[in-house]
């Protein structure tokens, strides 16, 4: 999975070791250390998590990670689309290279990813996608012309693949996360944090194990007749 060292990821990847998977975090460099430390955490199921270092904006890397993947453990049964980043302007101060890095890590890395597991999905005859997009992708967001565009081209991403690999076993579905107590939201100002709990009906932002739960629950064997679906979790925050 991408992205899966920390917030929503590392929740992602502690509940699938401690079920029993192999999960292969694909991240940056700085990334390896923060990969080592949730293993860590693990206990016994520690040898679960493996690091592979790849650059999801960039194609070849994907390619290169998801066969050295292949070649340590002889097949990849799921994938989560997990890694995303935030350069939030208004459209009139965001600068064009904050729109297209948005766009690249967002959007152009989860395609990439698809697009490098595909194949040995498609040989085996199954496979689980889960791309985690964000409520924004509906209901924009104020300065995150980038961000809510990238997301909301991930659903489109999500559908089409879907329809195109229904017949080979694979399904593959999203995730809309609202606000989530990780430190991306924390590195909002405090008032807007504030302002975002008021206007969730819960009251309250979720927990990354919230989420997790949910994916692992779409990575199942036995979700296979769920497809080119898009599971709001937000507390309500939009309907």
């Amino acid at each position: 999975m991408t992205g899966g060292a920390r917030g929503i990821g590392g929740a992602i990847s502690t509940v699938l070791a401690e079920d029993g998977a192999t999960v292969a975090v694909l991240g940056l460099p700085e990334d390896r250390e923060r990969t080592h430390n949730l293993a860590a955490r693990l206990n016994g199921a520690a040898s679960k998590i493996h690091f592979y270092q790849s650059d999801v904006s960039i194609y070849d890397e994907c390619r290169e990670a998801v066969a050295a993947v292949l070649q340590q453990h002889g097949r990849i049964d799921f994938l989560v689309n997990n890694a995303g980043i935030t350069r939030d302007h208004t459209v009139r101060k965001m600068t064009v290279e904050e729109w297209e890095k948005v766009l690249q890590v967002n959007l152009s890395g989860p395609f990439f990813m698809i697009k490098a597991v595909l194949d040995t999905m498609v040989e085996r005859g199954f496979g689980r996608i889960v791309n985690v997009s964000s409520v924004v992708a509906e209901a924009g967001n104020f300065g995150q012309a980038n961000y809510a565009a990238a997301k909301a081209g991930l659903l489109g991403l999500t559908k089409t693949v879907a329809l195109e690999v229904a017949k080979r076993g694979i399904t593959v579905n999203a995730v809309a996360p609202g606000f989530i107590d990780t430190d991306m939201t924390k590195a909002m100002p405090e008032a807007a944090i504030e302002n975002a709990i008021a206007q969730t009906p819960v009251r309250a932002l979720g927990q990354p194990e919230e989420v997790a739960r949910l994916v692992r629950f779409l990575l199942d064997e036995k979700a296979g007749y769920i497809t080119g679906a898009v599971y709001n979790i937000n507390g309500g925050w939009y309907m």
